[in-house]
Protein backbone atom coordinates (compact mmCIF):
# COMPACT_ATOMS: atom_id res chain seq x y z
CA UNK A 1 0.00 0.00 0.00
CA UNK A 2 2.81 2.14 0.82
CA UNK A 3 4.56 1.26 -2.46
CA UNK A 4 1.64 2.18 -4.32
CA UNK A 5 0.62 5.88 -2.37
CA UNK A 6 4.43 6.86 -3.20
CA UNK A 7 3.92 5.36 -7.16
CA UNK A 8 0.37 7.38 -7.06
CA UNK A 9 2.26 11.16 -5.36
CA UNK A 10 4.82 10.89 -8.29
CA UNK A 11 2.29 10.35 -11.12
CA UNK A 12 0.52 13.49 -8.99
CA UNK A 13 3.83 15.44 -9.48
CA UNK A 14 4.33 14.62 -12.59
CA UNK A 15 1.05 15.82 -13.91
CA UNK A 16 1.20 18.77 -11.72
CA UNK A 17 4.51 19.84 -13.05
CA UNK A 18 3.00 19.14 -16.59
CA UNK A 19 0.11 21.52 -15.83
CA UNK A 20 2.16 23.80 -14.73
CA UNK A 21 4.83 24.04 -18.12
CA UNK A 22 2.25 23.13 -20.48
CA UNK A 23 -1.17 25.27 -18.94
CA UNK A 24 -0.27 27.79 -16.78
CA UNK A 25 3.19 29.01 -18.25
CA UNK A 26 2.75 27.16 -21.58
CA UNK A 27 2.97 30.29 -23.78
CA UNK A 28 5.26 31.83 -22.29
CA UNK A 29 8.00 28.75 -22.81
CA UNK A 30 6.60 28.64 -26.62
CA UNK A 31 7.65 31.99 -26.89
CA UNK A 32 11.00 31.65 -25.95
CA UNK A 33 11.07 28.46 -27.71
CA UNK A 34 10.42 30.69 -31.27
CA UNK A 35 12.91 32.62 -30.36
CA UNK A 36 15.52 30.11 -29.68
CA UNK A 37 14.38 28.91 -34.02
CA UNK A 38 13.04 32.62 -34.67
CA UNK A 39 15.04 35.81 -34.50
CA UNK A 40 14.56 39.50 -35.66
CA UNK A 41 17.01 41.40 -36.84
CA UNK A 42 16.84 45.30 -38.09
CA UNK A 43 17.67 45.98 -41.16
CA UNK A 44 19.63 49.28 -41.71
CA UNK A 45 18.46 51.99 -44.11
CA UNK A 46 20.74 53.68 -46.10
CA UNK A 47 21.43 57.43 -45.37
CA UNK A 48 20.15 60.26 -47.50
CA UNK A 49 21.93 61.35 -50.18
CA UNK A 50 23.71 64.82 -50.60
CA UNK A 51 24.57 66.64 -53.92
CA UNK A 52 25.91 69.72 -55.18
CA UNK A 53 23.22 72.71 -57.05
CA UNK A 54 24.59 70.78 -59.87
CA UNK A 55 23.44 67.47 -58.95
CA UNK A 56 27.09 65.86 -58.06
CA UNK A 57 27.10 63.46 -55.50
CA UNK A 58 28.76 64.61 -52.06
CA UNK A 59 28.10 62.11 -49.52
CA UNK A 60 27.12 58.44 -50.40
CA UNK A 61 27.46 55.22 -48.83
CA UNK A 62 29.17 52.20 -48.78
CA UNK A 63 29.00 48.42 -47.41
CA UNK A 64 30.55 48.48 -43.89
CA UNK A 65 30.95 45.53 -41.99
CA UNK A 66 30.62 45.16 -37.91
CA UNK A 67 31.38 42.42 -35.51
CA UNK A 68 28.48 41.58 -33.34
CA UNK A 69 28.31 39.11 -30.75
CA UNK A 70 24.93 37.15 -29.37
CA UNK A 71 25.13 36.63 -25.98
CA UNK A 72 22.68 34.00 -25.63
CA UNK A 73 24.93 31.58 -28.19
CA UNK A 74 28.23 32.22 -26.70
CA UNK A 75 29.89 29.85 -23.98
CA UNK A 76 32.54 31.66 -22.97
CA UNK A 77 32.29 35.56 -23.03
CA UNK A 78 35.72 36.57 -21.92
CA UNK A 79 37.52 33.99 -24.08
CA UNK A 80 35.62 35.10 -26.64
CA UNK A 81 36.26 38.68 -26.30
CA UNK A 82 40.32 38.04 -26.03
CA UNK A 83 39.86 36.03 -29.34
CA UNK A 84 38.37 38.86 -30.93
CA UNK A 85 40.93 41.33 -29.43
CA UNK A 86 43.96 39.12 -31.23
CA UNK A 87 41.61 39.33 -34.68
CA UNK A 88 40.88 43.32 -34.40
CA UNK A 89 44.29 44.54 -32.77
CA UNK A 90 41.52 46.39 -30.22
CA UNK A 91 42.41 46.21 -26.35
CA UNK A 92 40.58 43.73 -24.78
CA UNK A 93 40.07 46.38 -21.93
CA UNK A 94 38.16 47.96 -24.83
CA UNK A 95 35.96 45.51 -26.01
CA UNK A 96 35.28 44.63 -22.35
CA UNK A 97 33.99 48.23 -21.81
CA UNK A 98 32.10 48.27 -24.50
CA UNK A 99 30.23 44.85 -23.84
CA UNK A 100 29.59 45.81 -20.13
CA UNK A 101 27.85 48.94 -21.72
CA UNK A 102 26.17 47.53 -24.72
CA UNK A 103 24.19 44.11 -22.78
CA UNK A 104 22.16 46.81 -20.69
CA UNK A 105 21.04 47.66 -24.04
CA UNK A 106 20.68 45.08 -26.42
CA UNK A 107 17.60 42.23 -26.45
CA UNK A 108 17.99 38.21 -25.81
CA UNK A 109 19.70 37.13 -29.17
CA UNK A 110 20.36 40.69 -30.05
CA UNK A 111 23.75 41.41 -31.37
CA UNK A 112 26.01 43.65 -29.47
CA UNK A 113 28.12 45.72 -32.24
CA UNK A 114 31.77 44.95 -30.82
CA UNK A 115 33.52 46.62 -33.18
CA UNK A 116 31.96 48.65 -35.93
CA UNK A 117 33.87 48.84 -38.92
CA UNK A 118 36.17 45.55 -40.00
CA UNK A 119 38.99 45.57 -42.62
CA UNK A 120 38.17 42.70 -45.09
CA UNK A 121 41.87 40.81 -43.87
CA UNK A 122 40.08 41.00 -40.32
CA UNK A 123 36.30 39.77 -42.27
CA UNK A 124 37.91 37.07 -43.57
CA UNK A 125 39.89 35.49 -40.53
CA UNK A 126 36.81 35.43 -38.10
CA UNK A 127 34.33 34.19 -41.46
CA UNK A 128 37.23 31.07 -41.22
CA UNK A 129 36.99 30.55 -37.59
CA UNK A 130 33.21 31.46 -37.15
CA UNK A 131 32.11 27.84 -36.74
CA UNK A 132 34.92 27.35 -33.47
CA UNK A 133 33.24 30.39 -31.92
CA UNK A 134 29.87 30.60 -31.68
CA UNK A 135 27.79 33.63 -30.73
CA UNK A 136 29.88 36.02 -33.38
CA UNK A 137 28.24 37.05 -36.33
CA UNK A 138 29.35 39.83 -39.21
CA UNK A 139 26.44 42.45 -40.31
CA UNK A 140 26.77 44.19 -43.39
CA UNK A 141 25.65 47.84 -42.84
CA UNK A 142 25.98 51.05 -44.75
CA UNK A 143 29.01 53.23 -43.62
CA UNK A 144 29.02 57.25 -45.13
CA UNK A 145 31.57 58.23 -47.94
CA UNK A 146 32.17 61.62 -48.30
CA UNK A 147 33.28 62.25 -51.73
CA UNK A 148 35.81 65.08 -51.07
CA UNK A 149 36.65 64.52 -47.75
CA UNK A 150 38.49 67.91 -46.84
CA UNK A 151 36.37 69.85 -49.22
CA UNK A 152 33.15 70.11 -47.73
CA UNK A 153 34.04 69.06 -43.57
CA UNK A 154 32.80 72.06 -42.26
CA UNK A 155 29.47 71.96 -44.36
CA UNK A 156 28.24 68.56 -44.59
CA UNK A 157 30.08 67.32 -40.83
CA UNK A 158 30.23 63.91 -40.88
CA UNK A 159 28.68 60.77 -38.65
CA UNK A 160 29.98 58.83 -35.45
CA UNK A 161 28.84 56.59 -33.33
CA UNK A 162 25.79 58.19 -31.31
CA UNK A 163 26.98 58.13 -27.45
CA UNK A 164 24.63 57.56 -24.34
CA UNK A 165 23.44 60.97 -24.46
CA UNK A 166 22.36 60.69 -27.67
CA UNK A 167 20.92 57.08 -27.03
CA UNK A 168 19.02 58.22 -24.03
CA UNK A 169 16.97 60.73 -26.03
CA UNK A 170 16.59 58.93 -29.06
CA UNK A 171 14.47 55.92 -28.74
CA UNK A 172 14.83 55.03 -32.36
CA UNK A 173 18.26 54.59 -31.86
CA UNK A 174 20.57 51.71 -30.77
CA UNK A 175 24.06 50.91 -29.88
CA UNK A 176 26.24 50.87 -32.59
CA UNK A 177 24.16 53.13 -34.27
CA UNK A 178 25.56 55.97 -36.09
CA UNK A 179 24.62 60.03 -36.19
CA UNK A 180 25.40 63.08 -37.38
CA UNK A 181 27.61 64.98 -35.12
CA UNK A 182 28.53 68.08 -36.84
CA UNK A 183 27.16 70.40 -39.92
CA UNK A 184 24.60 69.54 -42.33
CA UNK A 185 24.78 65.94 -41.15
CA UNK A 186 23.73 66.73 -37.59
CA UNK A 187 20.62 69.72 -38.64
CA UNK A 188 19.21 67.09 -40.77
CA UNK A 189 19.88 64.04 -39.22
CA UNK A 190 16.05 62.78 -38.19
CA UNK A 191 15.53 63.44 -42.23
CA UNK A 192 18.48 61.84 -43.84
CA UNK A 193 18.52 58.82 -41.60
CA UNK A 194 15.76 57.05 -42.76
CA UNK A 195 13.51 54.24 -40.67
CA UNK A 196 15.11 50.49 -39.86
CA UNK A 197 13.43 48.16 -41.46
CA UNK A 198 13.13 44.18 -39.93
CA UNK A 199 13.79 40.64 -40.71
CA UNK A 200 12.72 37.23 -39.11
CA UNK A 201 15.17 34.42 -39.85
CA UNK A 202 15.89 30.91 -38.65
CA UNK A 203 18.54 29.31 -36.76
CA UNK A 204 19.64 25.81 -35.97
CA UNK A 205 21.19 24.77 -32.66
CA UNK A 206 24.45 26.49 -33.12
CA UNK A 207 22.69 29.92 -33.99
CA UNK A 208 23.60 29.66 -37.80
CA UNK A 209 20.59 31.64 -39.93
CA UNK A 210 18.90 29.49 -42.24
CA UNK A 211 15.31 30.35 -43.94
CA UNK A 212 14.65 34.14 -43.65
CA UNK A 213 12.03 37.00 -44.80
CA UNK A 214 11.76 40.59 -44.87
CA UNK A 215 8.66 41.82 -41.94
CA UNK A 216 9.77 45.41 -42.71
CA UNK A 217 11.40 46.93 -45.56
CA UNK A 218 13.78 50.09 -44.62
CA UNK A 219 12.50 53.38 -45.75
CA UNK A 220 15.98 55.11 -47.10
CA UNK A 221 16.96 58.68 -45.80
CA UNK A 222 15.91 62.03 -47.88
CA UNK A 223 18.00 63.16 -50.31
CA UNK A 224 19.02 66.58 -50.14
CA UNK A 225 20.55 68.88 -53.18
CA UNK A 226 22.79 71.80 -51.43
CA UNK A 227 22.96 75.28 -53.03
CA UNK A 228 26.87 75.11 -52.99
CA UNK A 229 28.77 74.79 -56.49
CA UNK A 230 30.98 72.24 -56.26
CA UNK A 231 33.48 73.49 -58.82
CA UNK A 232 33.95 77.66 -56.75
CA UNK A 233 34.11 75.29 -53.59
CA UNK A 234 37.24 73.85 -54.81
CA UNK A 235 38.55 77.05 -56.39
CA UNK A 236 38.38 78.53 -53.09
CA UNK A 237 39.81 75.95 -51.21
CA UNK A 238 43.04 75.67 -53.67
CA UNK A 239 43.39 79.41 -53.08
CA UNK A 240 42.96 79.49 -49.23
CA UNK A 241 45.64 76.69 -49.99
CA UNK A 242 48.07 76.70 -46.61
CA UNK A 243 46.05 79.89 -45.37
CA UNK A 244 43.81 80.12 -42.04
CA UNK A 245 40.72 81.73 -43.29
CA UNK A 246 37.37 82.12 -44.59
CA UNK A 247 35.39 82.92 -47.55
CA UNK A 248 31.66 83.29 -47.81
CA UNK A 249 29.59 83.53 -51.67
CA UNK A 250 26.09 84.57 -51.29
CA UNK A 251 23.25 85.09 -53.64
CA UNK A 252 22.31 88.83 -52.66
CA UNK A 253 18.80 88.00 -53.92
CA UNK A 254 17.94 84.78 -52.49
CA UNK A 255 20.50 84.50 -49.98
CA UNK A 256 21.87 81.07 -50.98
CA UNK A 257 25.43 80.47 -50.35
CA UNK A 258 27.24 79.07 -53.17
CA UNK A 259 30.41 78.57 -51.20
CA UNK A 260 31.18 78.56 -47.72
CA UNK A 261 35.11 77.65 -47.20
CA UNK A 262 36.96 77.55 -43.97
CA UNK A 263 40.63 76.79 -44.15
CA UNK A 264 41.93 74.59 -42.69
CA UNK A 265 39.98 71.83 -42.99
CA UNK A 266 39.47 68.00 -41.88
CA UNK A 267 38.78 64.64 -43.51
CA UNK A 268 34.97 63.87 -42.18
CA UNK A 269 35.95 60.36 -43.72
CA UNK A 270 38.39 59.85 -40.55
CA UNK A 271 35.08 60.05 -38.13
CA UNK A 272 33.13 58.00 -40.18
CA UNK A 273 35.96 54.99 -40.40
CA UNK A 274 36.65 55.54 -36.48
CA UNK A 275 39.26 57.76 -35.20
CA UNK A 276 42.16 56.48 -32.73
CA UNK A 277 42.46 58.00 -29.59
CA UNK A 278 45.97 59.61 -30.83
CA UNK A 279 44.22 60.65 -33.90
CA UNK A 280 42.00 62.52 -32.57
CA UNK A 281 43.60 64.12 -29.84
CA UNK A 282 46.04 65.89 -33.03
CA UNK A 283 43.08 67.16 -34.47
CA UNK A 284 41.71 68.86 -31.32
CA UNK A 285 44.79 70.42 -30.06
CA UNK A 286 46.24 71.56 -33.70
CA UNK A 287 47.35 74.79 -33.39
CA UNK A 288 45.35 76.17 -36.68
CA UNK A 289 42.03 74.33 -35.41
CA UNK A 290 41.12 72.71 -38.33
CA UNK A 291 37.48 71.47 -36.56
CA UNK A 292 36.53 75.64 -36.33
CA UNK A 293 34.24 76.72 -39.07
CA UNK A 294 35.74 80.10 -39.70
CA UNK A 295 32.72 81.46 -41.61
CA UNK A 296 29.86 81.30 -38.37
CA UNK A 297 32.34 80.12 -35.77
CA UNK A 298 35.09 82.55 -35.59
CA UNK A 299 34.45 85.90 -35.33
CA UNK A 300 36.98 88.85 -35.99
CA UNK A 301 37.93 92.49 -35.73
CA UNK A 302 35.94 93.80 -39.32
CA UNK A 303 39.01 96.44 -39.89
CA UNK A 304 37.53 99.24 -42.81
CA UNK A 305 34.94 96.65 -43.90
CA UNK A 306 33.10 98.00 -40.65
CA UNK A 307 33.26 101.59 -42.17
CA UNK A 308 30.55 100.55 -44.71
CA UNK A 309 28.43 100.05 -41.86
CA UNK A 310 29.49 103.16 -39.72
CA UNK A 311 28.77 105.80 -43.23
CA UNK A 312 25.49 104.31 -43.47
CA UNK A 313 24.65 105.10 -39.74
CA UNK A 314 25.76 108.39 -40.51
CA UNK A 315 23.51 108.73 -43.37
CA UNK A 316 20.92 107.21 -41.90
CA UNK A 317 20.70 109.62 -38.76
CA UNK A 318 21.35 112.61 -41.30
CA UNK A 319 24.67 113.50 -39.66
CA UNK A 320 26.51 113.50 -43.22
CA UNK A 321 26.69 116.33 -45.23
CA UNK A 322 28.11 115.03 -48.63
CA UNK A 323 29.31 118.21 -49.72
CA UNK A 324 31.25 118.68 -46.37
CA UNK A 325 35.43 117.53 -46.53
CA UNK A 326 37.64 117.14 -43.47
CA UNK A 327 41.20 117.67 -43.35
CA UNK A 328 43.22 114.79 -43.03
CA UNK A 329 46.63 115.03 -41.90
CA UNK A 330 47.66 111.17 -41.10
CA UNK A 331 46.15 111.66 -37.32
CA UNK A 332 44.07 112.77 -34.96
CA UNK A 333 44.81 114.00 -31.28
CA UNK A 334 42.20 112.78 -28.62
CA UNK A 335 43.36 114.03 -24.94
CA UNK A 336 46.36 112.76 -24.44
CA UNK A 337 45.93 110.10 -27.29
CA UNK A 338 47.04 110.53 -30.67
CA UNK A 339 44.81 108.01 -33.38
CA UNK A 340 46.38 107.59 -36.74
CA UNK A 341 45.29 106.88 -40.02
CA UNK A 342 46.27 104.26 -42.52
CA UNK A 343 48.14 106.63 -44.47
CA UNK A 344 51.11 108.27 -42.94
CA UNK A 345 51.18 111.17 -44.81
CA UNK A 346 47.37 111.90 -44.55
CA UNK A 347 44.58 111.83 -46.88
CA UNK A 348 44.48 116.20 -47.36
CA UNK A 349 40.75 117.27 -48.19
CA UNK A 350 38.23 114.00 -48.03
CA UNK A 351 34.36 113.57 -48.66
CA UNK A 352 32.16 111.05 -47.75
CA UNK A 353 32.34 109.11 -51.07
CA UNK A 354 36.20 109.30 -51.20
CA UNK A 355 36.82 108.43 -47.62
CA UNK A 356 35.04 105.10 -48.33
CA UNK A 357 37.02 104.66 -51.43
CA UNK A 358 40.27 106.12 -49.95
CA UNK A 359 39.52 104.11 -46.69
CA UNK A 360 40.21 107.26 -44.56
CA UNK A 361 40.71 107.03 -40.73
CA UNK A 362 40.83 110.43 -39.54
CA UNK A 363 37.43 110.99 -41.71
CA UNK A 364 35.27 108.55 -39.96
CA UNK A 365 37.17 109.21 -36.55
CA UNK A 366 34.97 112.44 -36.99
CA UNK A 367 32.24 110.73 -38.09
CA UNK A 368 32.50 107.98 -34.83
CA UNK A 369 32.58 110.72 -32.73
CA UNK A 370 29.94 112.94 -33.78
CA UNK A 371 27.83 109.69 -33.89
CA UNK A 372 28.88 108.04 -30.45
CA UNK A 373 28.64 104.34 -29.48
CA UNK A 374 24.75 104.78 -29.47
CA UNK A 375 23.64 105.71 -32.68
CA UNK A 376 26.41 103.24 -33.89
CA UNK A 377 25.75 100.38 -32.15
CA UNK A 378 21.58 100.01 -32.75
CA UNK A 379 22.71 100.57 -36.95
CA UNK A 380 25.29 97.81 -36.90
CA UNK A 381 22.83 95.16 -34.98
CA UNK A 382 20.02 96.80 -37.66
CA UNK A 383 22.61 95.34 -40.18
CA UNK A 384 22.95 91.92 -38.91
CA UNK A 385 25.63 92.30 -36.77
CA UNK A 386 25.95 91.16 -33.25
CA UNK A 387 23.22 88.63 -34.24
CA UNK A 388 23.10 85.17 -35.41
CA UNK A 389 22.17 85.12 -39.43
CA UNK A 390 20.15 81.76 -38.96
CA UNK A 391 22.38 79.15 -40.89
CA UNK A 392 21.28 76.03 -40.58
CA UNK A 393 24.60 75.01 -39.24
CA UNK A 394 25.54 74.13 -35.53
CA UNK A 395 27.28 76.60 -32.73
CA UNK A 396 27.36 79.93 -34.58
CA UNK A 397 28.39 82.73 -33.24
CA UNK A 398 26.85 85.80 -32.95
CA UNK A 399 30.65 88.17 -32.63
CA UNK A 400 30.36 91.19 -30.68
CA UNK A 401 28.77 95.31 -30.93
CA UNK A 402 29.34 96.81 -27.89
CA UNK A 403 27.71 99.42 -25.86
CA UNK A 404 27.81 101.18 -23.02
CA UNK A 405 26.05 98.61 -20.88
CA UNK A 406 28.10 96.07 -22.43
CA UNK A 407 31.52 97.23 -21.60
CA UNK A 408 30.43 97.85 -17.80
CA UNK A 409 29.15 94.27 -17.60
CA UNK A 410 32.33 92.90 -19.24
CA UNK A 411 35.00 95.23 -17.24
CA UNK A 412 33.39 97.56 -14.97
CA UNK A 413 34.53 100.42 -16.88
CA UNK A 414 32.72 103.47 -18.56
CA UNK A 415 32.82 104.02 -22.29
CA UNK A 416 35.36 106.57 -23.39
CA UNK A 417 35.75 109.04 -26.48
CA UNK A 418 38.52 106.68 -27.72
CA UNK A 419 36.12 103.80 -27.23
CA UNK A 420 34.20 105.23 -30.36
CA UNK A 421 37.12 106.15 -32.14
CA UNK A 422 38.15 102.62 -32.57
CA UNK A 423 35.25 101.35 -32.89
CA UNK A 424 34.35 103.73 -36.13
CA UNK A 425 37.16 102.23 -37.85
CA UNK A 426 35.96 98.25 -36.79
CA UNK A 427 38.93 97.95 -34.21
CA UNK A 428 38.08 97.95 -30.34
CA UNK A 429 35.90 95.25 -28.96
CA UNK A 430 34.08 94.76 -32.05
CA UNK A 431 33.98 91.60 -33.36
CA UNK A 432 32.03 89.79 -36.36
CA UNK A 433 31.91 86.60 -38.63
CA UNK A 434 32.67 86.71 -42.73
CA UNK A 435 28.85 85.63 -43.27
CA UNK A 436 27.67 88.34 -41.60
CA UNK A 437 29.78 90.83 -43.83
CA UNK A 438 28.58 88.98 -46.79
CA UNK A 439 24.76 89.35 -45.94
CA UNK A 440 25.79 92.82 -44.58
CA UNK A 441 26.98 93.24 -48.65
CA UNK A 442 24.02 91.66 -49.99
CA UNK A 443 21.68 93.98 -48.59
CA UNK A 444 23.28 96.69 -49.73
CA UNK A 445 22.34 95.50 -53.27
CA UNK A 446 19.19 93.63 -53.08
CA UNK A 447 17.12 96.75 -51.48
CA UNK A 448 18.33 96.69 -48.11
CA UNK A 449 16.76 93.59 -47.46
CA UNK A 450 18.68 91.47 -44.89
CA UNK A 451 18.10 87.50 -45.77
CA UNK A 452 18.48 83.93 -43.80
CA UNK A 453 21.75 82.25 -45.49
CA UNK A 454 20.57 79.42 -47.09
CA UNK A 455 22.70 75.98 -48.31
CA UNK A 456 19.61 73.97 -49.57
CA UNK A 457 18.39 74.82 -53.10
CA UNK A 458 14.71 74.16 -52.76
CA UNK A 459 14.70 76.31 -49.69
CA UNK A 460 12.70 79.71 -49.83
CA UNK A 461 13.48 83.34 -49.48
CA UNK A 462 13.43 84.17 -45.83
CA UNK A 463 13.89 87.80 -45.21
CA UNK A 464 14.85 88.62 -41.41
CA UNK A 465 15.11 92.52 -41.71
CA UNK A 466 15.50 95.44 -43.30
CA UNK A 467 18.38 97.59 -43.26
CA UNK A 468 17.53 101.32 -41.85
CA UNK A 469 18.62 103.09 -45.27
CA UNK A 470 16.35 104.47 -48.43
CA UNK A 471 16.91 103.57 -51.68
CA UNK A 472 19.35 106.77 -52.48
CA UNK A 473 20.76 106.24 -49.03
CA UNK A 474 22.06 102.52 -50.27
CA UNK A 475 22.63 104.20 -53.70
CA UNK A 476 25.73 106.18 -52.08
CA UNK A 477 27.39 103.47 -50.37
CA UNK A 478 27.20 100.88 -53.71
CA UNK A 479 28.50 104.01 -55.78
CA UNK A 480 31.35 104.03 -52.78
CA UNK A 481 31.86 100.71 -53.68
CA UNK A 482 31.79 100.93 -57.12
CA UNK A 483 34.17 103.75 -57.08
CA UNK A 484 36.51 101.62 -54.82
CA UNK A 485 37.64 99.31 -57.50
CA UNK A 486 36.97 101.68 -60.24
CA UNK A 487 38.55 105.01 -59.16
CA UNK A 488 42.10 105.94 -59.69
CA UNK A 489 42.76 105.85 -55.79
CA UNK A 490 40.31 102.77 -54.59
CA UNK A 491 41.96 100.20 -52.36
CA UNK A 492 40.16 97.57 -54.30
CA UNK A 493 41.45 98.20 -58.12
CA UNK A 494 42.15 94.57 -58.16
CA UNK A 495 38.44 93.29 -58.54
CA UNK A 496 38.29 95.60 -61.93
CA UNK A 497 36.65 92.40 -64.25
CA UNK A 498 35.68 93.74 -67.65
CA UNK A 499 31.60 93.75 -68.19
CA UNK A 500 30.99 92.99 -64.54
CA UNK A 501 29.78 95.54 -62.23
CA UNK A 502 32.07 95.54 -59.46
CA UNK A 503 32.30 97.41 -56.09
CA UNK A 504 34.59 96.47 -52.96
CA UNK A 505 35.78 97.38 -49.69
CA UNK A 506 38.88 96.37 -47.69
CA UNK A 507 39.94 95.94 -44.51
CA UNK A 508 42.65 95.38 -42.18
CA UNK A 509 42.22 94.53 -39.07
CA UNK A 510 44.73 94.80 -36.36
CA UNK A 511 45.76 91.73 -34.08
CA UNK A 512 47.81 93.19 -31.62
CA UNK A 513 49.62 96.57 -31.02
CA UNK A 514 52.96 96.61 -32.89
CA UNK A 515 55.52 97.81 -30.36
CA UNK A 516 57.94 100.24 -32.26
CA UNK A 517 60.90 97.69 -32.82
CA UNK A 518 58.39 95.50 -35.01
CA UNK A 519 56.75 98.73 -36.72
CA UNK A 520 60.22 99.24 -38.40
CA UNK A 521 60.69 95.19 -40.03
CA UNK A 522 59.08 94.85 -43.49
CA UNK A 523 55.76 93.21 -43.47
CA UNK A 524 57.03 89.71 -44.74
CA UNK A 525 59.43 90.10 -41.44
CA UNK A 526 56.64 90.81 -38.74
CA UNK A 527 56.46 87.27 -37.21
CA UNK A 528 53.44 85.54 -38.13
CA UNK A 529 51.45 85.31 -35.54
CA UNK A 530 51.35 89.67 -35.04
CA UNK A 531 50.55 90.41 -38.68
CA UNK A 532 46.83 91.90 -39.04
CA UNK A 533 44.00 89.67 -40.43
CA UNK A 534 43.02 91.08 -43.76
CA UNK A 535 39.43 91.61 -45.30
CA UNK A 536 38.07 91.63 -48.80
CA UNK A 537 34.08 92.27 -49.61
CA UNK A 538 32.55 93.07 -52.38
CA UNK A 539 29.46 93.03 -54.24
CA UNK A 540 29.43 91.38 -58.16
CA UNK A 541 26.16 91.90 -60.76
CA UNK A 542 25.81 91.07 -64.86
CA UNK A 543 22.61 90.41 -66.05
CA UNK A 544 20.36 90.25 -63.21
CA UNK A 545 22.98 87.82 -61.48
CA UNK A 546 24.74 89.37 -58.52
CA UNK A 547 26.63 88.44 -55.67
CA UNK A 548 28.27 89.23 -52.21
CA UNK A 549 31.55 88.44 -51.61
CA UNK A 550 33.58 88.67 -48.03
CA UNK A 551 36.53 87.17 -47.94
CA UNK A 552 39.40 87.11 -44.37
CA UNK A 553 42.59 85.68 -44.22
CA UNK A 554 44.16 85.39 -40.88
CA UNK A 555 47.14 87.44 -40.75
CA UNK A 556 47.21 88.01 -44.18
CA UNK A 557 48.77 91.98 -43.86
CA UNK A 558 46.50 94.48 -45.69
CA UNK A 559 42.73 93.42 -47.92
CA UNK A 560 43.79 94.14 -51.42
CA UNK A 561 46.46 91.86 -51.95
CA UNK A 562 45.80 89.15 -48.78
CA UNK A 563 42.26 88.72 -49.23
CA UNK A 564 41.64 90.78 -53.09
CA UNK A 565 43.35 87.73 -55.09
CA UNK A 566 40.63 85.02 -53.70
CA UNK A 567 37.58 87.61 -54.32
CA UNK A 568 38.82 88.33 -57.66
CA UNK A 569 39.58 84.27 -58.81
CA UNK A 570 35.59 84.27 -57.64
CA UNK A 571 34.21 86.59 -59.95
CA UNK A 572 35.97 85.40 -63.08
CA UNK A 573 34.79 81.76 -62.38
CA UNK A 574 31.29 83.51 -61.77
CA UNK A 575 30.52 85.18 -64.54
CA UNK A 576 33.40 83.91 -67.26
CA UNK A 577 33.30 80.74 -66.38
CA UNK A 578 37.44 81.38 -65.50
CA UNK A 579 39.68 79.30 -63.00
CA UNK A 580 42.20 81.33 -61.98
CA UNK A 581 45.60 79.98 -60.45
CA UNK A 582 46.44 80.72 -57.33
CA UNK A 583 49.87 81.90 -57.16
CA UNK A 584 52.49 80.45 -54.52
CA UNK A 585 52.64 83.00 -51.32
CA UNK A 586 55.27 83.72 -49.01
CA UNK A 587 54.92 83.56 -45.34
Amino acid sequence: MLLQILILLLFCAFALRLWYLQIHRGEEYAAKARENQLRQEPIFAPRGLMRDRNGELLAVNEPAYALGLVREDCKDIEATLKQVSLWTDVPVEDLKAVYAKGRRRVKPFEPLILTPNLTFDQMAVIEANQLHWPGLEIRIRPRRQYQYGTLMAHLLGYVAEANESELEKDKELALGDEVGKQGLEYMLEKSLRGAKGLRQFEVDVSGRKLAQRVLKKPKAGQEVSLSIDLGLQKLVTDWLEGEAGAVVVMDADTGQLYALVSSPSFDSNAFSSGLSTEEWKALRDNPMHPLQNRAIQSVYPPGSVFKLAVGGAGLANDMVDLKETVFCSGSLKLGRHVFRCWRRGGHGKVNFERALVESCDVYFYKLGKKLGVDRMSEFAKACGYGVKTGIQLPHEKAGIIPSRQWKYRRFGERWQGGDDLNMSIGQGFTLVSPLQVARFVAAMINGGKLLKPQLLKDDKVVVLNKVPLNETQLGLIKQAMRTTVDGQRGTARRLRTKGVDVGGKTGTAQVVRLTDELKKLKDEDIPYKYRDHAWMCAYAQKDGRKFAIAALVEHGLHGGSGAGPVVKAIIEYLFNGKVMKRPSRKH
